[in-house]
């Protein structure tokens, strides 16, 4: 990586009487003032520590596209805890392999607290249950805090005949490979809810894989395909425009993001199905403790704010705050979960 001199603390040696130390220090401030640095918004505090964390920008890597929930989550978030911890967290998008490119990029990044991952599902515990990734996630990253769910939601289209989730699941198990299902791809977080969900409940459905939310959800609004369980953020805008039927929703407690829609688990009286696309914020394994804990501190009191609160809800996501040790507890469960119904349905994507 490349010096940056915004990035780099002025602390006179105690050698140096004071007189000598004004005169140097206004003589770096002219060197500066002269190359335009401190133009920047970015400029230092000339007379912090070189020892104290923060002292230059945090990198926060969204391994998705601007525009896609994880990256509008991020970008709200890195703002709040940009007033905490004290300096300026910068979003940078590394799209690409389905996440695995930024994810790989946080998992090989220094160990030093400069960048940090916001993870999700997919490329951190999907992807290496399917295929061989260039990252390790166990070895290689350090789960700091989960920030939410992504909510997922059974819909059909508005002229299906089932009333309710009971009634569809009947007619589902009474024709078994009569009825199909989209979802976004094969091996994707809808394709293995929906799998377990039939599981589940003895349902022999049809996969119809598409290339992405979008055109899997064409077809179940025109009713070429019955259903799918698709996320919230993809859904409700139909749900409320009037062109998907909504049945159940997949978190066990529902969620305040889908109102008035029932949790499957209780409706269909399915204690323990919880499942949903995680989002949390992740650092290179070997990042210092002291400094981890910070990251979490300010993570933590971001998370609290009416700011970030109503970004989540807005964009469907269900604040579901965890600290690290309950955030490594979750993320072993949902790989357990996945990596069954992964074996069980005989799941494979392409390499």
């Amino acid at each position: 990586m490349s010096h940056d001199p915004t990035q780099t603390a002025f602390t006179p040696t105690s050698s140096i009487d004071s007189k000598r130390r004004e005169y140097l220090k206004a003589q770096m401030l002219l060197a500066l003032a002269s190359t335009g640095v401190l133009s920047s918004p970015l400029s230092f505090a000339a007379d912090a520590p070189k020892s104290t964390y923060p002292n230059r920008p945090i990198k926060m890597i969204v391994p998705w596209p601007p525009g896609q929930a994880t990256d509008l989550a991020a970008r709200v978030l890195s703002q709040e805890m940009s007033k905490i911890i004290g300096t300026q967290i910068i979003i940078d998008n590394k799209a690409g392999a389905g996440g695995g490119i930024g994810t790989d990029a946080v998992a090989k990044s220094a160990a030093d607290g400069y960048t940090i991952l916001a993870g999700s599902s997919g490329p951190v515990t999907v992807s290496p249950l399917l295929q061989k990734t260039p990252y390790d996630v166990e070895k290689e990253l350090i789960p700091v805090a989960m920030l939410g769910l992504s909510p997922y939601v059974l819909v059909t289209a508005m002229n299906f005949p089932a009333k309710d989730i009971k009634e569809l699941v009947e007619m589902f198990k009474a024709s078994p490979g009569k009825y199909t299902f989209a979802t976004s791809g094969t091996g994707a977080t809808a394709h293995l809810i929906t799998e377990a969900f039939n599981a589940a409940l003895g349902i022999q459905g049809i996969h119809i894989p598409y290339k992405g939310s979008i055109p899997a959800l064409t077809d179940v609004v025109s009713g070429q395909v019955h259903y799918c369980i698709e996320t919230a953020a993809s859904v409700m805008p139909l749900i409320r425009g009037g062109k998907l039927k909504p049945y159940g929703v997949s978190l066990e407690k529902g969620s305040a993001v889908t109102p008035g829609i029932p949790a499957m688990s209780s409706t269909l009286d399915l204690p323990g199905f919880d499942m949903g696309a995680w989002l949390g914020l992740m650092v290179p394994t070997g990042t210092p403790k002291d400094v981890v804990e910070k990251i979490a501190i300010a993570t933590e009191k971001a998370m609290s704010s009416a700011e970030v609160k109503q970004a989540f809800n807005t964009i469907a996501l269900e604040i579901d705050y965890r600290r690290s040790d309950e955030f490594i507890k979750y993320l072993k469960n949902i790989k357990t979960a996945f990596s069954d119904v992964i074996k069980k349905n005989n799941i494979k994507v392409d390499s």
